[in-house]
């Protein structure tokens, strides 16, 4: 058994402490570790690292956790922690990650990986240079949903893939009853805020690795709720984006067109849909289910808005079995990310991948300001 130390800071906030923190690196603590290709063990030895000191003890004694500190430079100079992750406001991210590649340890961060396209390849240039690990999350790739989307894809059912939409949103609650699901800082602007550099990064990575590259995009971003209601139960005016709507042309001819909003009441059977239509079938995906339907199964629908519709358009559609035990996508990926430190295992997330996403959220609000298609150059180190 080798225990692997991992600096785990910002796990006091929401993503941290659920998916990181409770879903990932405990429920890996509790299976007993990874198993390696050398049939060693390794366990991972979080230190819960942060400002609030109450806030880190009570996580800690939840998760069983004998390690924490609000003491970035103490943590990053003991030896024992081999790994940096960083799961920060995104405006507190590019400091944090600087000092940790410079100490020498293997980074994972959450998206965006930072502010700007320009901090982002320096982060990633400091990597390089120091010959670290270094890796962002992309999670939504090991959804159960999208995984099986991939299948469907790769073995050729749908034919030519013509285009995509995705759908994803759900009413964020801007007073305090409900309280509000989301952080306040999330609608500021100059915190780091803002939806299209929440999630257009999720949308580069899923578009590319489903579809292909993206080539240009056409965006409009908006605030839809102006004025909402802070931690303390304090309006602040919203500076940051709530809502976006966005085209993009992908190699090979494909349309997508995703939505994202926080204002959006949901009234399809997931937060997030991508449907896929193609000449030969089209699926649909959810965040664990995926449905087809063949061109054999397509009805020949006539509008005729005067009688009711002679189909039940939803019965056509054919949901895809599960072909095996499904675990929690963040989970996975940090399995993987800890066999790409410890033993060399492929890991393509790497902090390169996460300037592409921080890239195409700049020129989707770009087009917004400009009102305007705007192409999305390959982006490279060098």
């Amino acid at each position: 058994m080798r225990k692997i130390g991992i600096i785990m800071n910002g796990v006091t906030g929401r993503m941290g402490a659920n998916q990181h923190l409770g879903r990932s690196i405990a429920a890996i603590r509790k299976q007993g570790g990874i198993q390696l290709s050398d049939q060693s063990t390794a366990l991972p030895d979080p230190v819960l690292l942060g400002r609030n000191e109450s806030k880190l003890q009570a996580l800690a004694s939840q998760w069983g956790v004998s390690r924490w500190s609000t003491n970035l430079p103490e943590c990053l100079a003991d030896a024992q922690n081999l790994i940096y992750f960083d799961a920060q406001a995104t405006s507190l991210r590019v400091d944090s990650v600087r000092a940790a590649l410079r100490a020498g340890k293997h980074v994972y961060c959450e998206k965006p990986l930072a502010p700007s396209v320009h901090e982002s390849l320096e982060l990633a240039r400091i990597a390089a240079a120091a010959r670290v690990k270094n890796g962002v999350v992309q999670d939504k790739l090991f959804l159960p949903g999208l995984r099986k989307l991939k299948q469907v894809i790769d073995s050729g059912f749908l034919g030519r893939i013509l285009s995509v939409r995705g759908e994803f949103g759900y009413w964020v609650f801007e007073g305090t009853a409900p309280l509000p699901q989301r952080p306040s800082w999330n609608y500021r602007k100059e915190d780091g805020g803002g939806i299209i550099l929440d999630m257009f990064p999720h949308w580069q990575y899923v578009l590319e690795n489903l579809f292909g590259s993206i080539r240009a995009l056409s965006c409009l971003g908006t605030t839809r709720i102006p004025l909402r209601f802070d931690e303390t139960g304090t309006t602040y005016n919203c500076t940051a984006d709530d809502a976006a709507y966005a085209t993009f042309e992908i190699e090979g001819g494909v349309i997508a067109q995703m939505n994202s909003s926080w204002a959006v009441r949901v009234h399809r059977e997931d937060l997030f849909i991508l449907q896929v239509d193609g000449t030969a079938g089209s699926a649909v995906a959810g965040l664990r289910d995926c449905e087809t339907q063949d061109r054999a199964a397509t009805p020949r629908a006539v509008w005729n808005p005067d009688l009711p519709s002679p189909f039940d358009y939803l019965d056509g559609w054919q949901a895809l079995p599960a072909t095996s035990e499904c675990d929690n996508a963040f989970k996975i990926q940090w399995e993987m990310f800890l066999r790409h430190v410890l033993e060399d295992a492929p890991f393509p997330h790497t902090f390169l991948h996460g300037a592409r996403g921080v890239q195409l959220a700049e020129i989707g609000l770009r087009s917004w300001a400009e009102r305007r298609w705007l192409d999305v150059p390959k982006l490279a180190l060098n």
